[in-house]
């Protein structure tokens, strides 16, 4: 991903997460707050398991505020990760904080969603309660707005998805940009993408919103795929994860156990669409290893996007 705008983007590379899911590292940088105040943050999302990993995580975390949901097409459609948030709202007992649908599919391209990474339900095949939330009726983008003029300079925007909703929120009212305190997001590529091998999944899906957001002139941090490659969560992790136990203990045991499985059968990087040979460049589908779809390895270890 070529950046031009590189004088205003700061591309964050202190941590990474687990199969290119940069939850971790999203959310170490969204932290970086004084330690006598949470942040507040609207939480933008596909969720999506990696979504659904970074929500719990947040709505958990002291250091944070989380002002307001919006759900994005991305992963899944609109209707079903609406459906999750709630639920994961539900499950976390945090009914107080709003959750509002926004856009129904990208700006001009044709939505592309991922159950075969996330399961056909979004999180991980995993049915949750129904919800005790109510949705929103608020307009997601017209949500976003009416939060950063109520709290100037104060919100940062947490996109974890297509950047749809941003952009909509920036064209409709682009007074609001000198007003956010920043945009932290997860998405985009310097060395290389996991939908092909230029483009990474969030950008792919609605490549016209990321020029709105990158372009829009306010502080900027990008949480790439580079991050996402210098960490794993092991197997070692996950057993260690499962002897706790608790409603969100046990949903999040159970992400990731998902996870862990998909990235043991189909290599080290699990990608959301289509991986990719980071060596040769060449795709292989779900079901093909990747080193029976190019043979590239090093160390034994399979090179997938």
């Amino acid at each position: 991903m070529m950046l031009p705008f590189a004088n205003r983007v700061r591309c964050s590379r202190a941590f990474s997460p687990v199969f290119s899911l940069l939850l971790i590292p999203l959310l170490a940088a969204v932290f970086a707050a004084p330690a006598e105040a949470s942040k507040k943050i609207i939480f933008d999302t596909d969720p999506g398991t990696d979504d659904a990993l970074a929500l719990m995580l947040a709505l958990n975390s002291p250091e944070l505020d989380v002002r307001a949901i919006t759900v994005v097409p991305g992963n899944v459609t609109a209707e079903m990760g609406l459906e999750n948030a709630l639920r994961m709202v539900s499950l976390a007992n945090r009914c107080d904080i709003p959750v509002a649908a926004g856009a129904r599919h990208p700006l001009f391209q044709k939505l592309i969603t991922a159950e075969f990474w996330h399961g056909k339900n979004g999180l991980a095949n995993i049915e949750l309660p129904p919800s005790k939330c109510r949705v929103d009726a608020r307009y997601g983008p017209d949500l976003i707005i009416e939060l950063i003029h109520a709290a100037p300079h104060e919100i940062t925007l947490v996109p974890v998805g297509p950047l749809t909703n941003i952009a909509l929120a920036v064209e409709k009212d682009p007074s609001i940009v000198p007003l956010v305190q920043e945009v932290i997001l997860m998405g985009g590529s310097i060395t290389g993408g996991n939908v092909n091998a230029a483009a990474e999944a969030n950008i792919y899906n609605d490549p016209e919103a990321a020029q709105i957001v990158f372009q829009a002139g306010w502080p900027l941090t990008i949480v790439g795929l580079e991050v996402g490659d210098k960490a794993l969560f092991t197997r070692k992790y996950l057993d260690e994860l499962g002897k706790t136990h608790g409603p969100v203990n046990d949903f999040v045991y159970g992400v990731n156990k998902f996870l862990v499985g998909l990235s043991e059968q189909f290599g080290v990087w699990v990608t959301h669409v289509r991986p990719v040979c980071r060596r040769c460049s060449r795709g292989f589908k779900p079901g093909q290893s990747a080193g029976d779809a190019c043979g590239c390895r090093d160390q034994g270890r399979v090179h997938a996007g």
